[in-house]
Protein backbone atom coordinates (compact mmCIF):
# COMPACT_ATOMS: atom_id res chain seq x y z
CA UNK A 1 0.00 0.00 0.00
CA UNK A 2 3.00 2.63 0.68
CA UNK A 3 4.89 4.00 -2.81
CA UNK A 4 6.20 6.68 -1.06
CA UNK A 5 10.21 6.92 -0.31
CA UNK A 6 9.91 9.21 2.67
CA UNK A 7 8.94 6.36 4.61
CA UNK A 8 10.75 4.35 7.21
CA UNK A 9 11.28 0.34 7.18
CA UNK A 10 9.10 0.13 9.78
CA UNK A 11 6.07 1.82 8.54
CA UNK A 12 6.60 -0.43 5.52
CA UNK A 13 6.49 -3.54 7.82
CA UNK A 14 3.43 -3.06 8.98
CA UNK A 15 0.47 -5.44 8.73
CA UNK A 16 -2.94 -5.30 9.90
CA UNK A 17 -4.25 -8.32 8.92
CA UNK A 18 -3.65 -10.57 12.20
CA UNK A 19 -5.45 -8.27 14.04
CA UNK A 20 -8.37 -6.75 12.07
CA UNK A 21 -9.67 -10.70 11.48
CA UNK A 22 -13.75 -10.62 10.95
CA UNK A 23 -13.68 -6.90 12.68
CA UNK A 24 -12.37 -5.69 9.13
CA UNK A 25 -16.23 -7.09 7.38
CA UNK A 26 -18.81 -3.88 6.87
CA UNK A 27 -21.29 -4.52 9.68
CA UNK A 28 -18.93 -5.71 12.79
CA UNK A 29 -19.89 -4.60 15.57
CA UNK A 30 -18.62 -1.26 18.37
CA UNK A 31 -17.17 -4.32 20.10
CA UNK A 32 -15.93 -5.88 17.39
CA UNK A 33 -13.86 -3.27 16.44
CA UNK A 34 -12.62 -2.42 19.73
CA UNK A 35 -11.34 -5.66 20.18
CA UNK A 36 -9.42 -4.99 17.36
CA UNK A 37 -8.50 -1.65 18.94
CA UNK A 38 -6.95 -3.63 21.75
CA UNK A 39 -4.98 -6.23 19.47
CA UNK A 40 -3.58 -3.27 17.49
CA UNK A 41 -2.38 -1.31 20.57
CA UNK A 42 -0.62 -4.39 21.85
CA UNK A 43 1.56 -4.31 18.70
CA UNK A 44 1.85 -0.72 17.87
CA UNK A 45 3.97 2.03 19.38
CA UNK A 46 2.42 4.92 21.00
CA UNK A 47 3.12 7.99 18.72
CA UNK A 48 6.78 10.18 19.48
CA UNK A 49 9.54 11.08 17.90
CA UNK A 50 10.59 7.79 16.10
CA UNK A 51 7.34 5.64 16.15
CA UNK A 52 5.24 8.27 13.85
CA UNK A 53 5.99 5.91 10.18
CA UNK A 54 4.46 2.48 11.93
CA UNK A 55 1.61 4.53 13.40
CA UNK A 56 0.64 6.31 10.37
CA UNK A 57 0.59 3.47 8.26
CA UNK A 58 -1.19 1.47 10.29
CA UNK A 59 -3.69 4.15 10.89
CA UNK A 60 -3.96 4.14 6.67
CA UNK A 61 -4.01 0.47 6.72
CA UNK A 62 -6.98 -0.35 9.00
CA UNK A 63 -8.96 2.63 6.95
CA UNK A 64 -8.43 0.96 3.67
CA UNK A 65 -9.93 -2.00 4.83
CA UNK A 66 -12.85 -0.11 7.00
CA UNK A 67 -13.27 3.39 7.69
CA UNK A 68 -15.75 2.61 10.70
CA UNK A 69 -12.66 0.50 12.16
CA UNK A 70 -9.89 3.21 11.66
CA UNK A 71 -12.46 5.86 13.05
CA UNK A 72 -12.38 3.28 16.43
CA UNK A 73 -9.28 2.56 16.73
CA UNK A 74 -7.39 5.57 16.20
CA UNK A 75 -8.44 7.95 19.28
CA UNK A 76 -7.53 4.32 21.43
CA UNK A 77 -4.36 4.73 19.98
CA UNK A 78 -4.08 8.24 20.62
CA UNK A 79 -5.26 8.17 24.25
CA UNK A 80 -2.75 5.64 25.01
CA UNK A 81 0.21 8.00 23.45
CA UNK A 82 -1.32 10.84 25.60
CA UNK A 83 -1.41 8.71 28.73
CA UNK A 84 2.04 7.51 27.55
CA UNK A 85 3.61 10.70 27.15
CA UNK A 86 1.71 11.61 30.43
CA UNK A 87 3.47 8.93 32.48
CA UNK A 88 0.02 7.59 33.12
CA UNK A 89 -0.68 3.83 33.48
CA UNK A 90 -3.41 2.27 31.31
CA UNK A 91 -5.62 0.28 33.20
CA UNK A 92 -5.54 -3.27 31.68
CA UNK A 93 -8.31 -4.30 29.30
CA UNK A 94 -9.05 -1.09 28.70
CA UNK A 95 -10.70 0.65 25.60
CA UNK A 96 -10.33 4.91 24.93
CA UNK A 97 -11.80 7.44 23.93
CA UNK A 98 -11.06 11.11 23.72
CA UNK A 99 -13.31 13.22 23.92
CA UNK A 100 -11.99 16.88 23.49
CA UNK A 101 -14.83 18.93 21.40
CA UNK A 102 -16.50 22.12 22.56
CA UNK A 103 -19.30 23.64 21.26
CA UNK A 104 -21.29 26.88 21.61
CA UNK A 105 -23.42 26.18 24.96
CA UNK A 106 -22.11 23.14 26.40
CA UNK A 107 -19.07 22.84 29.02
CA UNK A 108 -17.72 20.64 31.47
CA UNK A 109 -16.83 22.19 34.80
CA UNK A 110 -13.84 20.75 36.86
CA UNK A 111 -13.97 20.93 40.50
CA UNK A 112 -10.98 20.08 42.63
CA UNK A 113 -12.13 17.63 45.65
CA UNK A 114 -8.81 17.82 47.59
CA UNK A 115 -7.45 14.46 47.37
CA UNK A 116 -5.74 15.22 43.71
CA UNK A 117 -8.50 13.96 41.67
CA UNK A 118 -11.68 16.33 39.96
CA UNK A 119 -15.07 16.07 39.53
CA UNK A 120 -16.30 16.89 36.25
CA UNK A 121 -19.79 18.36 35.92
CA UNK A 122 -21.56 19.04 32.36
CA UNK A 123 -21.89 18.40 28.99
CA UNK A 124 -19.53 17.56 26.26
CA UNK A 125 -20.32 17.16 22.43
CA UNK A 126 -19.27 14.98 20.26
CA UNK A 127 -18.01 11.65 22.22
CA UNK A 128 -17.16 8.66 20.15
CA UNK A 129 -18.88 5.26 21.38
CA UNK A 130 -18.94 6.46 24.90
CA UNK A 131 -21.82 3.86 25.67
CA UNK A 132 -19.36 0.99 24.76
CA UNK A 133 -15.76 2.39 25.88
CA UNK A 134 -14.58 1.94 29.58
CA UNK A 135 -12.70 4.93 29.63
CA UNK A 136 -11.89 8.44 27.70
CA UNK A 137 -9.95 11.74 28.62
CA UNK A 138 -12.04 14.47 28.41
CA UNK A 139 -11.17 18.18 28.23
CA UNK A 140 -12.67 19.94 31.15
CA UNK A 141 -12.87 23.85 32.47
CA UNK A 142 -11.56 24.62 36.09
CA UNK A 143 -11.50 28.33 34.94
CA UNK A 144 -10.87 30.01 32.14
CA UNK A 145 -7.95 27.41 30.79
CA UNK A 146 -8.85 23.54 30.09
CA UNK A 147 -7.16 20.64 31.54
CA UNK A 148 -7.49 16.53 30.68
CA UNK A 149 -9.19 14.38 32.56
CA UNK A 150 -9.39 10.14 32.53
CA UNK A 151 -12.45 9.52 33.25
CA UNK A 152 -13.84 5.53 34.07
CA UNK A 153 -17.03 5.78 31.47
CA UNK A 154 -19.01 3.15 34.09
CA UNK A 155 -19.19 5.26 36.36
CA UNK A 156 -23.30 5.78 37.10
CA UNK A 157 -22.63 10.22 36.60
CA UNK A 158 -22.32 9.36 32.84
CA UNK A 159 -25.12 9.38 30.48
CA UNK A 160 -24.41 9.02 26.98
CA UNK A 161 -26.90 9.98 24.38
CA UNK A 162 -26.50 7.80 21.21
CA UNK A 163 -30.51 8.53 20.89
CA UNK A 164 -29.32 11.69 19.17
CA UNK A 165 -26.84 10.48 16.28
CA UNK A 166 -28.76 10.01 13.34
CA UNK A 167 -25.84 10.41 11.00
CA UNK A 168 -25.52 7.79 7.61
CA UNK A 169 -22.12 8.03 7.68
CA UNK A 170 -20.56 5.47 10.50
CA UNK A 171 -24.23 5.05 11.70
CA UNK A 172 -22.94 2.52 14.52
CA UNK A 173 -20.08 4.42 15.98
CA UNK A 174 -22.35 7.10 17.69
CA UNK A 175 -20.67 10.04 18.47
CA UNK A 176 -23.47 12.29 20.41
CA UNK A 177 -23.28 14.55 23.64
CA UNK A 178 -21.90 12.81 27.11
CA UNK A 179 -23.96 14.54 30.55
CA UNK A 180 -21.27 14.36 33.56
CA UNK A 181 -22.82 14.59 36.89
CA UNK A 182 -20.20 14.59 39.49
CA UNK A 183 -17.94 11.87 37.58
CA UNK A 184 -14.39 11.79 39.75
CA UNK A 185 -11.59 11.47 37.19
CA UNK A 186 -8.19 12.37 37.48
CA UNK A 187 -5.56 14.92 35.81
CA UNK A 188 -3.15 14.08 33.10
CA UNK A 189 -0.62 16.31 32.43
CA UNK A 190 -0.53 20.38 33.43
CA UNK A 191 -3.29 22.38 32.66
CA UNK A 192 -2.80 23.69 29.61
CA UNK A 193 -0.23 20.51 28.65
CA UNK A 194 -3.00 18.65 26.35
CA UNK A 195 -3.17 21.08 23.74
CA UNK A 196 0.59 22.53 24.02
CA UNK A 197 2.58 19.55 23.50
CA UNK A 198 3.71 18.53 19.78
CA UNK A 199 1.83 15.63 20.23
CA UNK A 200 -1.29 17.12 20.04
CA UNK A 201 -0.79 18.21 16.38
CA UNK A 202 1.07 14.82 15.59
CA UNK A 203 -2.54 13.01 16.21
CA UNK A 204 -4.13 14.98 14.10
CA UNK A 205 -1.81 14.18 11.28
CA UNK A 206 -2.75 10.57 12.23
CA UNK A 207 -6.34 11.42 11.83
CA UNK A 208 -5.40 12.44 8.12
CA UNK A 209 -3.61 8.69 7.89
CA UNK A 210 -7.34 7.91 8.36
CA UNK A 211 -8.26 9.92 5.73
CA UNK A 212 -6.07 8.60 3.06
CA UNK A 213 -6.65 5.04 3.75
CA UNK A 214 -10.42 5.47 3.30
CA UNK A 215 -10.04 6.61 -0.01
CA UNK A 216 -7.28 3.86 -0.91
CA UNK A 217 -9.99 1.92 -0.38
CA UNK A 218 -12.55 3.51 -2.42
CA UNK A 219 -9.82 3.96 -5.18
CA UNK A 220 -9.69 -0.10 -4.85
CA UNK A 221 -13.59 -0.11 -5.93
CA UNK A 222 -12.19 2.42 -8.84
CA UNK A 223 -9.23 0.31 -10.16
CA UNK A 224 -11.63 -3.02 -9.90
CA UNK A 225 -14.51 -1.58 -12.53
CA UNK A 226 -12.00 -0.62 -14.65
CA UNK A 227 -10.27 -4.06 -14.70
CA UNK A 228 -13.40 -5.21 -15.85
CA UNK A 229 -13.75 -2.55 -19.10
CA UNK A 230 -9.97 -2.89 -20.27
CA UNK A 231 -11.67 -0.85 -23.55
CA UNK A 232 -12.55 2.38 -21.03
CA UNK A 233 -10.81 5.37 -21.37
CA UNK A 234 -13.22 7.07 -18.80
CA UNK A 235 -12.24 5.02 -16.08
CA UNK A 236 -8.79 4.87 -16.58
CA UNK A 237 -9.01 8.49 -17.06
CA UNK A 238 -10.48 8.61 -13.51
CA UNK A 239 -8.03 5.44 -11.93
CA UNK A 240 -4.80 7.51 -13.56
CA UNK A 241 -6.34 11.11 -11.93
CA UNK A 242 -7.01 8.85 -8.71
CA UNK A 243 -3.32 7.51 -8.64
CA UNK A 244 -1.86 10.97 -8.97
CA UNK A 245 -4.35 12.34 -5.83
CA UNK A 246 -3.41 9.69 -3.65
CA UNK A 247 0.42 9.55 -4.33
CA UNK A 248 0.25 13.99 -3.36
CA UNK A 249 -1.70 12.94 -0.13
CA UNK A 250 0.42 10.10 0.64
CA UNK A 251 3.97 12.34 0.09
CA UNK A 252 2.45 14.57 2.36
CA UNK A 253 2.10 12.02 5.05
CA UNK A 254 5.62 10.19 4.55
CA UNK A 255 7.07 13.36 4.55
CA UNK A 256 5.65 14.82 7.96
CA UNK A 257 5.86 11.22 9.82
CA UNK A 258 9.91 11.10 8.43
CA UNK A 259 10.10 14.86 9.84
CA UNK A 260 8.11 14.00 13.51
CA UNK A 261 10.93 11.10 13.84
CA UNK A 262 13.60 13.29 12.86
CA UNK A 263 12.87 14.99 16.24
CA UNK A 264 14.09 18.47 14.46
CA UNK A 265 13.71 21.30 17.43
CA UNK A 266 12.06 24.48 17.09
CA UNK A 267 9.32 22.80 14.47
CA UNK A 268 6.09 24.51 14.76
CA UNK A 269 3.35 21.62 14.79
CA UNK A 270 0.54 23.22 15.14
CA UNK A 271 1.26 25.17 11.34
CA UNK A 272 2.57 21.73 9.78
CA UNK A 273 -0.33 19.48 10.88
CA UNK A 274 -3.06 22.25 9.31
CA UNK A 275 -1.04 21.93 6.23
CA UNK A 276 -0.81 18.26 6.22
CA UNK A 277 -4.32 17.64 6.88
CA UNK A 278 -5.35 20.68 4.05
CA UNK A 279 -3.38 18.62 1.82
CA UNK A 280 -4.89 15.06 2.52
CA UNK A 281 -8.44 16.35 2.70
CA UNK A 282 -8.42 18.24 -0.77
CA UNK A 283 -6.89 15.12 -2.44
CA UNK A 284 -9.47 12.54 -0.43
CA UNK A 285 -12.52 14.87 -0.75
CA UNK A 286 -11.05 14.87 -5.18
CA UNK A 287 -11.27 10.82 -4.76
CA UNK A 288 -14.37 10.58 -3.26
CA UNK A 289 -15.97 13.15 -5.41
CA UNK A 290 -14.57 11.12 -8.84
CA UNK A 291 -15.17 7.54 -7.90
CA UNK A 292 -18.69 8.63 -7.06
CA UNK A 293 -19.07 10.22 -9.93
CA UNK A 294 -17.06 7.42 -12.25
CA UNK A 295 -18.63 4.22 -11.04
CA UNK A 296 -22.25 5.53 -11.00
CA UNK A 297 -25.44 4.69 -8.74
CA UNK A 298 -24.88 0.56 -8.80
CA UNK A 299 -22.07 -0.14 -6.04
CA UNK A 300 -23.75 2.80 -3.83
CA UNK A 301 -27.34 0.93 -4.48
CA UNK A 302 -26.27 -2.58 -4.28
CA UNK A 303 -23.17 -2.85 -2.40
CA UNK A 304 -23.56 -2.05 1.42
CA UNK A 305 -19.94 -1.97 1.64
CA UNK A 306 -19.49 0.29 -0.69
CA UNK A 307 -22.23 2.66 0.07
CA UNK A 308 -20.82 2.71 3.93
CA UNK A 309 -17.34 4.00 2.55
CA UNK A 310 -18.70 6.49 0.45
CA UNK A 311 -20.65 8.26 3.71
CA UNK A 312 -18.28 7.33 6.05
CA UNK A 313 -15.57 8.61 4.42
CA UNK A 314 -17.62 11.67 3.61
CA UNK A 315 -18.20 12.37 7.09
CA UNK A 316 -14.91 11.50 9.15
CA UNK A 317 -13.14 14.37 6.54
CA UNK A 318 -15.62 16.82 8.58
CA UNK A 319 -13.23 16.55 11.14
CA UNK A 320 -11.51 19.01 9.18
CA UNK A 321 -13.18 22.49 9.30
CA UNK A 322 -12.58 23.49 5.49
CA UNK A 323 -11.82 27.29 5.02
CA UNK A 324 -11.95 28.10 8.69
CA UNK A 325 -9.03 25.79 9.28
CA UNK A 326 -7.28 27.16 5.95
CA UNK A 327 -8.13 30.78 7.82
CA UNK A 328 -6.19 29.34 10.73
CA UNK A 329 -3.15 28.49 8.69
CA UNK A 330 -3.01 31.42 6.93
CA UNK A 331 -3.19 33.59 10.13
CA UNK A 332 -0.28 31.43 11.31
CA UNK A 333 1.77 32.38 8.10
CA UNK A 334 0.97 36.40 8.53
CA UNK A 335 2.00 35.88 12.72
CA UNK A 336 5.15 34.16 12.70
CA UNK A 337 6.31 32.73 9.08
CA UNK A 338 7.00 29.06 8.22
CA UNK A 339 6.86 29.35 4.60
CA UNK A 340 9.88 29.30 1.91
CA UNK A 341 8.36 32.06 -0.19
Amino acid sequence: MLHSSAWSAAARAVDVDDAVGPAGRHGATPAERLAVAQAVAATTPTLSAGTAGPVFATLAALAAVDVALARTVEPHLDARSVLDQAGVPVPDGSTWGVFAAEAPGLRVDAHATGDGTVRLSGTKPWCSLASTLSHALVTAHPGDERILVAVDLRHPGVTAHDDVWVARGMPDVPSGPVDLDGVPGSLVGEPGWYLRRPGFAWGGIGVAACWWGGAVGLARVLRSLAASRPGSELLQAALGATVADLADAEDALADAAARIDADRPGTDWAFEAQVVRARVRRAVDAVRHRVVATIGPAPLTADPAVAARVADLELYVLQDHGARDLARAGRMVLERGGVAW
